[in-house]
């Protein structure tokens, strides 16, 4: 099969620019599971952009550049902030539906980290009406090709080319990719002018996590096979409020908005405690508020501690929350009358795959967007509800970019078909299975809110063992899903923590306890 651009993912990243790119050439969109199945979809906050004065660009870049502690890219942060009203334009002229005030502005949510109400949002559905939208336009539109159910499994560089060709190709490019496709089993050769991995965030490296299942790492984790270059793993954020119900995964999220709303965070004794942590108290940023929860939780020896709203008016708790509502009303928690008990759980990966400020990698002809990708804008910890105005914003940037060459680039030749058969035995899914879950239990308690120099060598020698039994079993045995997967997650976790136990110091979401001064 061959495309003039590839696209692995659904979510709001590989949508938009399917969207902008089938303006050029035609698409081809591969998703593992449903268009639908996507961190975006998960999103409940709301997205960020200046809208209405007092609020302003400069207050914007300061607020993400003081959340980042030191570590953003300032020109990434400059084009995500000052392009994103333009992005927003895009995705209501897509039909996304934002909240607006009786008088017909936007109604806009604060949370933690902000200093002004600048998020647009719907209900507390934000993601999923992006979705929404954008699945509808793509699904309609004459040039681009939806594959779901087509899991990349490994991207197509010199590697796979024979030793002529490499030798006369100038520097590292990706031509397209492996995918297995789920419903007949079979692996396709996908070849691209270009290609664009937009596959998520990597959650599930965790036992407890808000992502989705699908979230596995595999964009990260295929570039980083395929030698582009990996930037700031160690960040991994942890939302600070996911609902505690230890039977259900992934974890729901309690959205930061509930906090900006007015919400309190307490101990299990009714005693507020964030005024020990932050001036902003339960409004501060999330590495903070995650990090303080871990302390007191561990201090005290519980696993939750509270969420109130119970002083704000019901009715607008309901209007303004309707899905937290009705799930937690599902459990027995009427959230107008009682505390809410919430825990922190793996959330989204700052840093993924390095790219330059159009979206391109270290590998020529390959692009890596949204939770995949690096920009920079993020540093060492995400400004509340910049990851969704960050994912259009370098889609645009990626399809303009892509586009100016498409004429001058063509579909590489001579890429041999996948050729391993293998076998497939029921023991070996078992085995799967517990490996995953051993990894997941590595990376929670070695690797999780508060590290330190052993556990991050424990955590390597421990997943060590995992990699080889898991590389053993990949070379012997036929692709699916599940091995993959595996795989996948295995090589995010290292480069976790390699990246981690590489950072001397502890700064926003990496905090190391053998280096307790937490740089701002």
């Amino acid at each position: 099969m061959k495309t003039d651009f590839l696209v692995i993912g659904s979510g709001a990243a590989g949508l938009s620019f399917a969207l902008k790119a089938a303006a050029h050439g035609t698409v081809t969109l591969v998703t593992k599971g449903r268009l639908e199945e996507s961190n975006t979809n998960h999103a409940q906050g709301g997205i960020c952009s200046v809208t209405y004065a007092p609020d302003s660009f400069e207050k914007h870049i300061e607020d993400t550049l003081t959340c980042g502690a030191g570590k953003c890219d300032p020109r990434a942060v400059e084009l995500v902030v000052r392009r994103a009203p333009e992005l927003i334009r895009d995705l209501i002229g897509w039909g996304t539906r934002f909240d607006k005030t009786p008088d017909g502005r936007f109604e806009l949510n604060r949370e933690g980290g902000h200093s002004e109400h600048r998020i647009l949002h719907h209900e507390d559905l934000t993601g999923a009406e992006i979705e929404r939208a954008l699945i509808e336009s793509v699904r309609k539109h004459p040039r681009i090709t939806v594959l779901e159910h087509h899991f990349a499994i490994d991207l197509l560089t010199q590697h796979h080319l024979g030793e002529f060709i490499t030798r006369h190709t100038r520097g590292l490019a990706c031509f397209g990719a492996y995918v297995l496709n789920l419903a007949t089993n079979e692996i396709e050769t996908l070849l691209a002018k270009f290609t664009v991995v937009a596959a998520g965030g990597c959650g599930n490296i965790y036992s407890s996590t808000t992502n989705p299942s699908v979230a596995t790492g595999d964009g990260i984790a295929m570039c980083h096979r395929a030698k582009a270059r990996i930037a700031n793993m160690e960040f991994i954020q942890f939302h600070p409020t996911s609902l505690y119900n230890p039977a259900e995964k992934p974890n729901f999220l309690i959205t930061e908005a509930m906090r900006g709303f007015g919400a309190i965070l307490r101990l299990q004794n009714g005693e507020e405690f964030m005024d020990r942590y932050h001036p902003m108290k339960s409004l501060a940023p999330r590495d903070v508020t995650a990090r303080a929860i871990h302390t007191e939780m561990t201090r005290r020896g519980e696993d939750f501690v509270y969420l109130d709203v119970r002083h704000k008016d019901p009715d607008d708790i309901r209007c303004h929350f309707p899905n937290i509502y009705e799930k937690c009303l599902s459990i027995g928690i009427d959230i107008t009358r009682d505390l809410i008990p919430v825990t922190p759980a793996a959330h989204y990966c700052c840093g993924g795959v390095a790219v330059d400020l159009n979206g391109e990698t270290s590998v020529r002809r390959l692009y890596a967007l949204g939770e995949t990708s690096c920009t920079g804008l993020h540093g060492a910890n995400r400004l509340a509800s910049n990851s969704l105005i960050e994912a259009v914003v370098y889609a645009d940037q990626a399809a303009r970019h892509a586009a100016s060459q498409l004429g001058a680039v063509h579909i590489q030749e001579g890429i041999p078909d996948w050729d391993f058969e293998g076998t497939q035995h029921t023991e070996e899914m078992l085995m799967i299975i517990q490996s995953k879950r051993e990894m997941q239990a590595i990376m929670s308690n070695y690797v999780g809110i508060v590290r330190s120099n052993l556990s991050l060598e424990r955590a390597v020698r421990r997943l060590s063992i995992l990699y080889e039994e898991t590389e053993e079993l990949y070379n012997k045995t036929k692709p699916n899903r599940e091995l993959c997967e595996l795989r996948n997650m295995i090589a995010v976790a290292y480069l976790v923590i390699k990246q981690g136990a590489a950072l001397r110091e502890s700064v926003g979401c990496h905090y190391n306890s053998d280096y307790p001064k937490v740089a701002k």
